[in-house]
């Protein structure tokens, strides 16, 4: 998993929890790998809101990991390494 300067995004290495009303940084970070795993188009605008979280939906289903809309350990851990693997976006 790749974190620190060969990550494609760089707005955070933190990996809390995100839900619907996550807000800032990490936001932004979990946004750049969906954009760049799925090409999901998201505004980088560090707000988990309704877009975000049907991105975050379907990048579970593509990644055929659990499905619940929310950024934890699991999805983190899948995000990372799909967006910064050389053949993305994925789905």
């Amino acid at each position: 998993m790749a974190q620190g300067p060969d990550d494609i995004c760089d707005y955070t290495n933190r990996r809390p929890s995100l839900s619907r009303g996550s807000s800032g940084a990490v936001v932004q970070q979990a946004q750049c790998y969906l954009n760049q795993a799925i090409g999901a188009g998201l505004d980088e605008d560090g707000d988990f809101g309704p877009v975000t979280q049907s991105a975050t939906v379907d990048f579970q289903r593509c990644a055929r990991i659990v499905v619940d809309g929310r950024i934890g350990a699991q999805t983190w851990s899948f995000l990372s390494f799909w967006a910064n693997a050389p053949d993305a976006p994925f789905c």
